[in-house]
């Protein structure tokens, strides 16, 4: 088998790409996992457990991302508050903020609280301490019980919001949060297969999987997941419009590029960035001059054709 062919490893490690990102900065992305209340053994275990599966997928995406993941005893209200007001002073216009809350949480007709251990923090406290933060770029993944009594907070022009949910009064433990992660590390999340999945391609697949788990057990649905986009529409999975914003919203599935040739995977490691650069010049589109953007596409996709040749000829020498 050819050496570029053998690459990869058993573990599907993801990287959030800022959306709409300008080429020359180099941005962040702050990723805030929190593990809320279980009230019971079960549940501090199994969101104990999912918190630290995506704190592993981030961390083995990228050693020095910025990485927060809360859980148990240091998850409180207090903590939280201050990690997030903490990232209001490091972060940029042009950075990312990734906030994935995992546990319970309730409604009570006016606002949402999600359920930490001590004071909990509602629906409009967090959305006052996300809007502090000047990253342009926000996703929030409310995985909880209750979570689309959040949306009405939570969303607004810029961010991208799903919630386990349809609404307040979907009151049972979710079953969402385990297909999520599951998705996170699944390559068939990738349905378009460009290396990508999208924000809206990882929700599609948790919302399917909850579905298909409910009827396989022959129980009614407890839970509808919604995502609203940009602040401007909520849609379910089957919705025929794909929202704009949670399409350019991308984990991209790294499938890390090893080589024991040195050539190679320095040749490897030249395509990636090229790719890389496509994928940001994509999303960047709308803020580009149409001919300027074809332009640069179109050098991009040369050097993407020639670093190929380069990869073919590498993989003849060594045959």
């Amino acid at each position: 088998m050819a050496a570029a062919t053998q690459v990869g490893c058993d573990l599907k490690s993801l990287l959030l790409i800022p959306f709409l990102m300008a080429p020359a900065l180099r941005a962040e992305t702050f990723y805030v996992t929190v593990a809320g209340l279980g009230g019971e053994a079960e549940y501090e275990q199994r969101f104990t457990g999912w918190a630290k599966d995506i704190d592993k997928i981030l961390k083995a995406a990228e050693p020095n991302a910025k990485v927060e993941t809360m859980f148990g005893a240091g998850a409180t209200k207090d903590l939280l508050t201050a990690k997030l007001k903490e990232i209001a002073k490091q972060a940029k216009p042009d950075d990312s903020l990734v906030l994935m809350m995992i546990g319970h949480g309730s409604f009570d007709e006016s606002d949402y609280k999600f359920n930490l251990p001590g004071p909990d923090i509602t629906g409009t406290e967090l959305a006052n301490l996300l809007d502090q933060i000047p990253a342009k770029h926000q996703l929030v993944v409310n995985m909880t019980s209750a979570s689309g009594g959040s949306l009405v907070s939570l969303e607004k022009p810029g961010r991208v919001v799903i919630t386990a949910t349809k609404s307040g009064t979907e009151k049972n433990a979710t079953y969402f949060t385990r297909f999520w992660v599951e998705g996170l590390r699944d390559p068939t999340a990738d349905t378009d297969h460009n290396d990508v999945i999208s924000a809206l391609e990882a929700f599609r697949y948790a919302e399917q999987k909850t579905a298909k788990f409910f009827e396989t057990q022959n129980r009614l649905a407890t839970e509808h997941a919604l995502i609203s986009d940009n602040g401007a529409e909520k849609t379910d999975a089957k919705a025929k419009e794909a929202p704009l914003l949670a399409r350019s919203t991308s984990f991209v599935v790294d499938r890390p590029l090893v080589s024991s040739d040195p050539k190679m995977q320095a040749l490897l490691n030249e395509k990636k960035d090229i790719e890389k650069k496509i994928e940001t010049l994509t999303l960047n589109k709308s803020s580009i001059p149409p001919a300027e953007y074809d332009k640069q596409r179109e050098d991009l996709l040369v050097q993407l054709a020639l670093k190929d040749q380069e990869i073919k000829q590498q993989e003849t020498k060594k045959r």
